[in-house]
């Protein structure tokens, strides 16, 4: 058969679906042992059929292309096979086909590219021959099984130069018994969401889980967790990091610090290996999976902690690990001096809106979606999203459009942290489609000082527990796309927002000028720890407060993990590099707090209870709220004025059932001073169901039939400083 161009691009796209019609084989030549063909550019990434493994890699600018393969993942490279520009590339793509007549070789078989061209950093080219590259589209890598052991040289190590040792898996097989499992798909205004560190949640010593720090260990608290309540765990990153590249040490105890957080990828496809039990082939998948599958049994959703606004290959002082060695120029921001343009604080931005790198971010989401059943996302600093390749913002970023009309996602849930290192803050006008939620920073900020008892706060705070109309309700949002939070991995946990005036980040290493200094926090009295009963019940009480209110407004809540039991991080508000008991669930905590505990599970579930507290429109929308104070209908909105009441009418909202909710009158004191609030005339009592200064177990009630008779015409009660009551009157 004569060869020519069209035969060769029918060649690359027919050769594994007609092989015995297709010329390739008089282009197969045996390199190390391996028979090697031309290929197909698509799919990116590793491809094992049963004609081999097919390689496909983009790069638009090198000039060279080279496949190394290794038997193992230690050891010498088995066969380095260099890349025909002409034969093995189509356009952008270079590819190769590679086959072994033991096919069994290929579920230990490891490989990295190598790619040249120019180097020319005022240009933003930075390719060296040297640089062994992980495959963007790996599913798996090796190495990183053992959490805490460095693998990534960076500068500054003994002058090792800044290239990763680490290689792709082939065999993550996408063969694997779900038992019929499929995403939730639960409706986001009654999401509660739960936010844990997978290590972080079970490795300290009182975990009592059989496998600490790994997906298997998590999925040992799940009847924990269910018996809270909570309907969504949200997990922190996930993806292959380098917990490694923080080369500072701990300043009183000289120990390493890392990256614990994990908000620096180096694998967006692959599971974290360190958070896996099994360190063999493809492990991390397989468990991941098992996780997956045992939360959805439980009717928990999994959602993910996703870093698409930089690498951590950082600045060009940082390690080259993938991208920088492919096509720098197209994967980040880059001025016209080629420098990095860091609008993330870590140092690179990924080029989120070239036509290239949106179509890989949707290829990742699509992967832990369709392949892995995670139920939606979290975008770190997703702003970065909407930047372009000079990082101006965009009216309509294109890339936060085709994720939220791509129909593979169409049913997930879409979390932005609208806002950036850059300065770029956009909460309530991140651009939507109507699909974006957000985690809504003025709720946190708004309902700390109000709880704190700053001057003008209540129409604020008003605001913030119908749901934040006044940001998302003009873009066509639901109040469910307000992501409600108090505290979060980033800040105080609950006990230090309430124990601490000041940050408390020296052991950082960064002589405490790293963390948020604006905390909207009070310590009552004391800094820290204390043995004053008074004080400690004002704390106790506050905590009650901030959690009862969380639950109370519309819009979705997120809780941070282990705060139900008033978990410590010391005053450290930015434990990024804190692996240790800083950072750690201590799980002892559960049994000293078990009544802060039980207020938090019994809120939970009064607020699922009663869909009132989780309606799918706005009251603007129509209506089911009325304003009070210490009179009935004259609600105070002065700037002296420190606490608020509600009733909100549980005719606008029906049960799964049919029957109208439950009327909520809702009182809420910020204010030194006792409040006698006005009760709206109801033809049924009311019940006082919570009242968060009244000693457990009357600060709750588990039903509201059990709960004391206030009375239902014009009665007043008595809300004491610093407290929240809550009133129930069955609906007629």
């Amino acid at each position: 058969m004569a060869y020519d161009a069209n035969t060769k691009v029918l060649a690359a796209f027919t050769g594994d679906h007609n092989p015995d019609a297709s010329p390739l084989d008089q282009f197969t030549r045996n390199v190390g042992g391996f028979l090697v063909e031309r290929g197909i550019p698509l799919p990116l990434g590793p491809n094992l059929t049963v004609r081999g493994v097919n390689f496909a890699v983009f790069s638009r600018h090198a000039t060279a292309m080279r496949l190394v393969l290794f038997a193992a993942d230690q050891g010498p490279p088995v066969a380095e096979i260099d890349l025909d520009p002409e034969l093995n590339r189509t356009g952008d793509v270079w590819h190769i086909r590679v086959r072994s007549d033991n096919p069994s070789c290929y579920r230990t078989l490891r490989y990295v590219w190598k790619a040249d061209g120019p180097r020319d950093p005022a240009k933003g080219y930075y390719y060296d021959i040297s640089h062994s590259l992980l495959d963007p589209y790996a599913k798996a890598l090796s190495g990183g099984g053992t959490w805490g052991k460095p693998d990534i040289p960076h500068e500054g190590e003994k002058g090792a130069p800044p290239i990763s040792p680490r290689r792709c898996r082939i065999a993550a097989s996408h063969h694997y018994d779900w038992e019929g499992d499929k995403p939730l798909d639960i409706p986001i205004e009654k999401t509660v969401i739960y936010e844990l560190h997978v290590r972080g949640f079970t490795i300290h010593g009182t975990s009592g889980v059989a496998k600490p720090g790994t997906f298997i260990g998590l999925t040992e608290k799940i009847p924990y967790l269910k018996e809270l309540g909570i309907t969504a765990v949200e997990l922190m990153p996930v993806f292959e990091f380098d917990e490694n590249e923080n080369l500072r040490r701990h300043p009183r105890t000289g120990e390493p610090l890392l990256n614990y957080w994990g908000y620096s990828p180096i694998g967006f496809f692959c599971p974290n290996a360190a958070f896996a039990h099994e360190s063999g082939d493809a492990g991390a998948v397989i468990e991941f999976k098992d996780m997956v599958r045992a939360f959805h049994g439980a009717g928990i959703e999994v959602l993910l902690d996703v870093v698409f606004n930089h690498t951590a290959e950082g600045d060009e002082r940082g390690p080259t690990i993938s991208f920088r060695g492919l096509d720098n120029p197209v994967y980040y921001m880059l001025d016209k001096q080629g420098k990095y343009r860091n609008y993330s604080g870590c140092g690179n931005t990924v080029n989120c809106n070239h036509p290239l790198v949106r179509a890989y971010i949707l290829d990742v989401l699509r992967y832990w979606a369709g392949f892995m059943h995670v139920d939606g996302f979290r975008f770190d600093l997703a702003s970065i999203l909407g930047r372009d390749m000079d990082g101006n913002a965009l009216d309509n970023p294109p890339v936060l459009e085709i994720i939220a009309m791509d129909p593979v996602l169409a049913n997930t849930k879409l979390i932005a942290e609208a806002w950036d290192a850059g300065g770029l803050n956009q909460v309530g006008r991140f651009p939507s489609y109507g699909r974006w939620a957000e985690w809504n920073g003025f709720y946190r900020d708004d309902i700390r000082m109000f709880w704190r008892g700053d001057r003008g706060m209540v129409s604020r705070a008003a605001s913030r527990v119908c749901g934040s109309d006044d940001l998302y309700l003009e873009s066509g949002r639901r109040p469910g796309h307000s992501i409600n939070f108090i505290t979060a991995h980033d800040g105080f946990t609950m006990n230090d927002l309430v124990s601490y005036g000041e940050k408390h980040n020296g052991d950082n290493g960064e002589r405490n000028l790293d963390g948020e200094n604006y905390n909207n926090s009070t310590n009552f009295g004391v800094e820290g720890p204390t043995d004053d009963q008074g004080i400690l019940q004002r704390r106790r009480r506050q905590m009650k407060n901030f959690f009862a209110t969380l639950l109370l407004s519309q819009g979705t809540p997120m809780l941070l993990a282990g705060d139900e039991f008033a978990r410590t991080q010391r005053g450290n508000n930015n434990a990024y590099c804190q692996d240790n008991e800083i950072s750690w669930v201590d799980w002892s905590l559960l049994d000293r707090n078990r009544d802060l505990a039980r207020f938090v599970r019994l809120m939970i579930a009064f607020r699922k209870a009663h869909p009132v507290l989780a309606r799918s429109r706005f009251f603007a929308q129509g209506g089911g709220i009325g304003w009070h104070g210490e009179r009935e209908n004259e609600p105070d909105w002065s700037d002296e004025a420190k606490w608020l009441a509600f009733l909100l009418d549980g005719g606008h909202a029906r049960r799964d059932d049919g029957s109208r909710d439950d009327d909520l009158y809702i009182m809420m004191n910020a204010s030194g001073d006792w409040r006698h609030f006005a009760v709206p005339d109801r033809p049924r009592p009311w019940r006082r169901v919570i009242d968060t200064a009244k000693n457990p177990p009357d600060d709750v009630f588990e039903n509201a039939s059990d709960a004391p008779d206030v009375g239902h015409r014009h009665d007043r009660y008595a809300v004491e400083p610093g407290s929240v009551a809550v009133l129930v009157s069955g609906g007629a």
